[in-house]
């Protein structure tokens, strides 16, 4: 959900910080000025369009779901209320999970209404303060632990949920629940069922192809490797998604063994007739440049769109085997 196009209309804070021993909850809404409004809905709209965002269902039995699908502007604070303590009541009984404010808006897009729930985990950083002393004011430096993420950081945990048909997005970490790591905001808080992000997709089939390439050549084929990753990228780019299938057939055409092989490891993850599209340009840009490093020390780095063109950049193989790599019609030099 982009920032211009969301209206808050209602908003609360609660302070889950498991120091106190209990949720610090308010009963009174906040007062939103423009620039608060637009710190909120920036985060909204950084987690809301991330790839790392899960298109969720709630399980038939979600208490959370029971909840919101009562949930009015005239209970706003009780339902806010509820699902702070919730999340506190899990959070305080797992040291792992960072303590936090918890913000719950009421937010419109155009005849919509969404709930949005930003866990905003507190930040450890230095700042000043004044004290009172004989002489005059005593200007001090202090170590304040419970400062909030700044505009540009993203929300380790967040829901965004549409209130007309339950439709759910999040965004999530694992953390360690009862001794063991767990997704605990979908599976203990919410109650929901939560597919692999894209961006998640996205590794586990770039990560695929390079473990059944590096099992038949090896780590020493450079030319091979970045051969894939421009394949990839060209999937992407020109057809705005990376179909499984198509890959597999452009990646390893000339081999049905490696096929088969890249098969059985995407089955683990039902994903072997999968489209990922992500969208983020931060998730794409690992793909948009091939980086190099010689042995000798020297990197280079090329665009994907230079890397084909032979009056840009040329690879040549030498008697000794050796590798030169050409850099073509460079009309100028700047250093960095």
């Amino acid at each position: 959900m982009k920032q211009e196009e969301m209206m808050i209309k209602s908003g609360i804070v609660h302070i889950l910080d498991s120091a106190v021993g209990m949720p610090v909850l308010s009963d009174c809404e906040m007062d939103f000025g423009p620039d608060l409004s637009d710190f909120l809905k920036g985060h909204v709209e950084r987690f809301s369009e991330s790839d790392d965002k899960k298109i969720c269902q709630f399980t038939s039995d979600s208490e959370v779901k029971e909840i919101l699908q009562n949930c009015g502007e005239e209970n706003f604070v009780e339902t806010s209320q509820f699902l702070a303590r919730n999340l506190y009541r899990i959070l305080n009984e797992n040291p792992a999970i960072p303590s936090a404010d918890a913000v719950v808006l009421w937010l419109t897009r155009g005849e919509e209404d969404y709930l949005a729930f930003l866990k905003m985990d507190f930040k450890t950083s230095y700042t000043h303060i004044t004290n009172p002393a004989e002489g005059g004011n005593s200007n001090e430096i202090i170590l304040q632990k419970a400062l909030l993420p700044s505009q540009g950081q993203r929300l380790s945990e967040a829901f965004l949920v549409r209130l007309s048909d339950m439709d759910l997005q999040l965004v999530e970490k694992r953390y360690e629940v009862n001794g063991e790591k767990c997704w605990y905001f979908s599976e203990k808080f919410l109650q929901c069922q939560a597919p692999m992000s894209q961006k998640a997709k996205l590794d586990v089939v770039t990560k695929a192809v390079e473990q059944v390439n590096r099992k038949y050549y090896g780590d020493e084929d450079t030319e091979r490797r970045m051969e894939i990753k421009n394949v990839i990228y060209k999937e992407l780019e020109e057809e705005g998604g990376l179909r499984v299938e198509t890959v597999k057939e452009k990646v390893f055409a000339d081999s049905p063994q490696m096929q088969a092989d890249l098969d059985e490891k995407l089955e683990k993850y039902n994903m072997t007739g999968e489209v990922v599209a992500p969208k983020s340009e931060q998730t794409l840009r690992k793909f948009q440049k091939q980086h190099l490093l010689t042995d000798t020390g020297i990197e280079i780095t090329i665009p994907m769109e230079e890397y084909e063109n032979p009056d840009r950049v040329e690879f040549l193989t030498n008697p000794d085997g050796t590798i030169s790599v050409l850099i073509k019609n460079v009309g100028k030099l700047s250093a960095k």
